[in-house]
């Protein structure tokens, strides 16, 4: 049997090679947990920091082997995700340079597929499956991984985007051995939800998922119902939350882009990242393996209720019910959370009517807090402008109206708790 497809990079090279400067071979690679050696009757901890290039990072020998008795088939690595790993890389560079076009439908139906692949090809998505699946073998999770590969996308497809940019941050973005990150604010590290090869539910409300496409570029996705209402249970599931579905129709026009993140958001994200590994993390510079030791605080829902991952609310519209009609005369329909009209819940009004009194109440918090400039922008319909402020005489109707919420039952006792879990994280 030919050793060709042997070694298995669960973070591919093309995708590592991207995280480095043009010129450089190697990125500083750092093991989370190093095992022991023996030598000469010594025990001593192999060495935690390597500086390595992308072929010997982020793999491992017969990850994808199946083997049935004394055979050994390693058509896993060349075909499936060797297709998958040819046709993601034009997809991340388009939404890393984002600008809606023609590509964007294909890209769109690439990266999110692909991304619920990368999420379950890692050593911890793939441990998370094989607990999901009830300690199934080895054989039998590559298997399912293939069947259930879009398990995610429906999920995301929903979600808010946003497209977050670390260009005016001298630290850039690590990368890491799951690079398909989520985050929750009441899911801390060494929660239930978090521990061995778990990761927050996707579908948790509160579950922000952000994938790092270079550098200066990371996608967050972000739960509608969240944005809509970020004072309910984090940890409550979002509405149709079921995995394999027809999912919602998805508008571009939606995706939020230009958001400016400061160094300090920039090393958040990469301690969200180093956090949520499972062993390897990699980086262009040595100091970047270490954000803990750059932060005023660690705390792990500070920096969600810090707002970190939150895309902008004043771009977002309740309703979002999606009509199509067909040339045969039939037609079809999904509301914003993927129910067709015979499913419970479907238009929900007495939740549409919660979510647009929650979310005329975050946006002018919202504006109160961070002024008129928008924390990152989105494509008018029509002419295809962009709008970076809501204005100076929106912005002080909306201060006004901030201030007539405060005024609400519990509105003071949430807003004290908030300034005091966020003190010192303000930029």
């Amino acid at each position: 049997m030919s050793q060709g497809y042997k070694h298995n990079h669960y973070v591919p090279v093309w995708y590592q090679k991207r995280f480095l400067r043009n010129g450089q071979g190697k990125q500083w690679y750092l093991d989370l947990h190093p095992e022991n050696r023996a030598d000469n009757g010594h025990t001593y901890p192999r060495r935690a920091i390597l500086h390595w290039g992308p072929t010997s990072c982020f793999a491992q020998d017969d990850l994808y082997t199946t083997k049935w008795g004394s055979f050994e088939n390693r058509d896993i690595e060349k075909f499936f995700f060797g297709h998958l790993d040819n046709s993601a890389p034009s997809a991340l560079e388009h939404f890393a340079d984002f600008e809606f076009n023609s590509r964007s439908h294909d890209a769109f139906n690439t990266l999110v597929p692909y991304m619920s692949v990368q999420k379950l090809r890692t050593p911890k998505g793939l441990g998370w499956l094989r607990s999901f699946l009830g300690g199934t073998d080895k054989n039998e999770t590559l298997v399912q991984m293939q069947q259930i590969q879009n398990i995610f996308c429906n999920i995301w497809g929903e979600a808010v985007w946003q497209i977050a940019d670390a260009s005016q941050s001298p630290t850039k973005f690590i990368i890491s051995d799951h690079p398909v990150v989520t985050y929750n604010r009441d899911c801390y590290p060494a929660s239930k939800w978090c521990l061995g090869f778990n990761d927050p539910d996707i579908r948790m409300v509160a579950t922000h998922t952000y994938f790092p496409l270079s550098p200066d570029k990371v996608l967050i996705l972000t739960n509608l119902a969240w944005v809509r209402d970020p004072f309910q249970n984090p940890q409550k599931l979002r509405p149709n939350p079921k995995f394999f579905r027809q999912a919602a129709l998805f508008n571009f026009l939606d995706i939020q882009h230009h958001r400016f993140l400061s160094e300090e958001e920039v090393v958040e994200v990469n301690y969200i990242t180093k956090k949520s590994a499972l062993r390897y993390i990699a980086a262009q510079e040595r100091e970047w393996l270490f954000p803990e030791s750059r932060l005023r605080s660690t705390h792990w829902r500070k920096l969600g209720d810090g707002y970190l991952l939150m895309p902008d609310p004043r771009h977002v519209h309740g309703g979002g019910t999606t009509f199509v009609g067909f040339e045969d005369g039939r037609s079809d329909s999904w509301d914003a959370y993927g129910r067709k009209p015979w499913q419970g819940g479907y238009e929900d009004k007495k939740l549409e009517e919660h979510e647009w009194k929650t979310m005329q109440i975050f946006k002018a918090e919202w504006a109160a807090e961070y002024g008129p400039e928008y924390r990152g922008v989105k494509l008018e319909f029509g002419d295809r402008g962009i709008r970076r402020s809501m204005g100076a005489e929106y912005h002080q109707s909306e201060c006004r109206k901030d201030k007539e919420y405060r005024k609400l039952p519990g509105e003071r006792a949430r807003r004290r708790r908030l300034k005091r879990d966020r003190s010192g994280l303000k930029n």
